[in-house]
C-alpha cells in the first residue's frame, strides 16, 4: 500500500470517528434533556450507571464475536482510571447543581488547558505559537456563546475543580493506557466498563437522591420514559466507544477543542427546536469564532512543530531513545 493511500485511509477513519462521536454525543444530549426536562427522570449519576452497564453488554457480545481480544491490564491502572471516570462523572453532576450555568460553562472549558498541562508534564508535547493560538481562539467563541451569568461559591468551586481535574485525567488516561499497553479502543472499553458499571449503579441512586431529594425506586415509570431510557441505554453504546477511539487516535486536547464542536451544534439543535429566544447577535458571533478556532487548530496542529514530544533526556540509555522515537513515528496523534 503507497504512503498516499495510508494517508488517505488514515484521514478517512479521523473523520469517521470524529462523525461517529459527534452525532452519538449530540444525540444522547438530546434524549436526555428531553427524558429529565419533560418526564422528570432526573436520576444522572443512576442514569450513566445504566450506560456503562449497555456497553458492558455490547463489550461481551463483541469479544463473543471475536472483535475483542484477550488482553491485560493491570489491576492498579483500572482503578486509577475507574477512579478519575467515576469522580468526573459524579463532580460534573455537583458542579451542575451547585453552580451557575455560566460557571460551569467556565469549568468545562477549563479542561483544554488543563488537559494541555497533562501532556506537556506527563508527556514532554510541545505546542506551537499557532496551535497555542488556535486554543485561545477556541476558548474564546464558545466562551462568548455559553458563558451568561457566572456566580460561584465554596462547595460549588470545589465540585467543579474535582470535576475538572479528574474529567482531564480520565481522557488523558484514555489515550496512556492505550498507548502503555498496546491494546485497542474495544479492548480498553472492555476492561473498564463493567467496574464503571457497577460502582455506579451501586452508588447512583444513593448520589441521585442526595442532590434532588427524588428516590428512582418512586419514580412513576411510564412506557415512553422507559423507552427514552433505553434509547439514551443505546446511543450511550455509541458515545462511549467513540470517545475511546476518538481519544486513542489523536489525544486528549485535540478530542477537548474538537470537540467543542458538539457544544455549538447542540445549540443549534437546541435553537431549532426548543426555541429561538437565547438566539442572539453575540451567540451567533461566539459560533463563527469557535468554529474558525478549531479549524485553525486542526491545521496548526497537524503541521510540523505544530504539536510534538520533546526529546526524552540526555541521560536515557541510547536504546531507549531509539524506541521512543519509534514510538513517536508510530502515533497518529493530531
Amino acid at each position: 500500500m503507497s504512503l498516499a493511500s495510508k494517508d488517505d485511509r488514515k484521514v478517512a477513519v479521523d473523520v469517521a470517528a470524529w462523525m461517529f462521536n459527534i452525532v452519538t454525543s449530540v444525540g444522547i444530549i438530546m434524549v436526555n434533556k428531553a427524558l429529565m426536562a419533560t418526564y422528570g427522570f432526573t436520576f444522572a449519576t443512576t442514569l450513566t450507571g445504566l450506560h456503562f452497564a449497555a456497553t458492558t453488554l455490547m463489550t461481551l457480545i463483541l469479544k463473543w464475536l471475536g472483535y475483542i481480544q484477550s488482553s491485560s491490564l493491570p489491576a492498579s491502572d483500572l482503578m486509577k482510571f475507574v477512579l478519575f471516570a467515576n469522580f468526573s462523572i459524579v463532580g460534573m453532576n455537583v458542579s451542575l447543581m451547585w453552580n451557575s450555568v455560566g460557571f460551569y460553562q467556565i469549568a468545562k472549558l477549563s479542561m483544554i488547558p488543563v488537559s494541555c498541562f497533562l501532556e506537556v508534564v506527563l508527556d514532554r508535547v510541545q505546542y506551537s505559537r499557532d496551535t497555542k493560538l488556535s486554543i485561545l481562539v477556541v476558548l474564546l467563541g464558545v466562551g462568548i456563546c455559553t458563558v451568561t451569568d457566572v456566580s460561584v461559591n465554596a462547595k460549588g468551586f470545589i465540585a467543579a475543580f474535582i470535576a475538572v481535574w479528574s474529567t482531564s485525567l480520565q481522557q488523558y488516561f484514555v489515550h496512556f493506557l492505550q498507548r502503555k499497553h498496546s491494546i485497542g479502543s474495544f479492548d480498553l472499553l472492555g476492561h473498564t466498563a463493567p467496574p464503571q458499571a457497577v460502582s455506579l449503579l451501586l452508588v447512583g441512586p444513593f448520589m441521585d437522591y442526595w442532590l434532588t431529594d427524588k428516590r428512582i425506586d418512586t419514580y412513576h415509570y411510564t412506557y415512553t420514559s422507559v423507552m427514552f431510557v433505553v434509547l439514551s441505554c443505546a446511543i450511550a453504546i455509541g458515545t462511549n466507544l467513540s470517545q475511546f477511539i476518538c481519544i486513542g487516535r489523536f489525544t486528549a486536547v485535540s478530542f477537548q477543542v474538537l470537540g467543542h464542536m458538539k457544544t455549538i451544534l447542540v445549540l443549534m439543535l437546541g435553537f431549532l427546536f426548543f426555541g429561538k429566544e437565547g438566539l442572539n447577535l453575540h451567540v451567533v458571533v461566539g459560533m463563527m469564532v469557535a468554529i474558525v478556532g478549531m479549524i485553525w487548530y486542526g491545521h496548526a496542529s497537524s503541521q510540523p512543530g505544530g504539536k510534538e514530544r520533546r526529546p526524552s533526556p540526555t541521560n536515557n540509555k541510547p536504546e531507549e531513545q531509539v524506541e521512543l522515537v519509534k514510538l513517536d513515528e508510530q502515533d497518529e496523534t493530531v
